[in-house]
């Protein structure tokens, strides 16, 4: 964690406007009171704009979930985000990611035994990171494995948890209790 305290507390349930406790109930009850939702409790329009392109990156990409998980995860590593990799390590689980698989977003797209798609994505992500843009080369392989949609969903999930490991990062937002840090 680049913070060792909140520099915004997250707000607990009691505290929640009437509009952040709707916006929030259904994702209370699928994923609980993660300290990132009760952090944005405080801005209730800026919740309420996020959860539409956060939700879709999530649930409605074209990526499977384990691409989308190993394109989030390096942009995480790249930017240091200890929330974003906890979460995000547990959902990557959840779509059959390895430990190993999980380690060679740390090690990116260089890491020894990587298969073509998974070098692509985590270069892709790397690009962005660094340049704001995929290269010609980059962009020529994935080409050969996704459609056009799900190459502009693969720039656009790692610019959306670009901003978000920002936003954690500088919120100070917490690790949620049982979540696991970088050893992984």
């Amino acid at each position: 964690m680049r913070l060792d305290k909140p520099r915004v507390a997250p707000l607990e349930v009691e505290d929640w406007s009437d509009e952040a406790r709707e916006l929030l109930q259904p994702f209370v009850e699928r994923a609980g009171q993660a300290n990132v939702l009760k952090t944005l409790t405080n801005h209730p329009d800026l919740l309420r704009h996020w959860l539409v392109f956060s939700t879709y990156i999530l649930d409605g990409s074209t990526l499977s979930p384990r691409d989308r998980e190993l394109a989030i995860l390096r942009i995480g590593y790249l930017c240091q985000s200890g929330y974003e990799w906890g979460q995000h390590v547990q959902l990557a689980r959840q779509a059959g990611m390895s430990d190993d698989d999980i380690r060679a977003c740390k090690t990116g797209p260089e890491t020894p035994g990587l298969g073509n798609l998974d070098r692509l994505i985590l270069k892709a992500t790397d690009e962005l990171h660094d340049d704001a843009h995929v290269s010609d080369e980059t962009w020529a392989g994935l080409s050969e494995h996704y459609s056009t949609q799900q190459m502009m969903d693969l720039v656009f999930t790692v610019g959306q948890y670009n901003l978000v490991s920002m936003a954690l990062n500088s919120l100070g937002v917490q690790l949620d209790e049982g979540l696991p840090g970088w050893d992984v």
